[in-house]
């Protein structure tokens, strides 16, 4: 059973996304899609949302702290 809880997902919603990251929700998806107008803000690295719902999307957690981890690791690379 324990093992069950470590491997257990959590799905974070959009407004969570935005307190974690720091982004706005127009940076959030800026970054899913390319868009030639503004293509620095295309990053193919931040991690997809999935669908849980009909019109309801989240992240998993997981892979929003990877990506953050990432991101401090590249800053202080530099």
């Amino acid at each position: 059973m324990a093992a069950q809880l470590k491997t257990a997902l959590t799905i974070l919603r959009r407004k969570q996304i935005e307190a974690r990251t720091g982004l706005s929700r127009s940076s959030i998806y800026a970054r899913l899609k390319h868009n030639p107008k503004r293509p620095g803000d295309f990053d193919p690295t931040f991690p997809k949302p999935i669908s849980i719902g009909a019109k309801a999307v989240g992240w998993i957690e997981a892979e929003i702290d990877a990506w953050l981890n990432a991101q401090i690791a590249k800053s202080r690379k530099g």
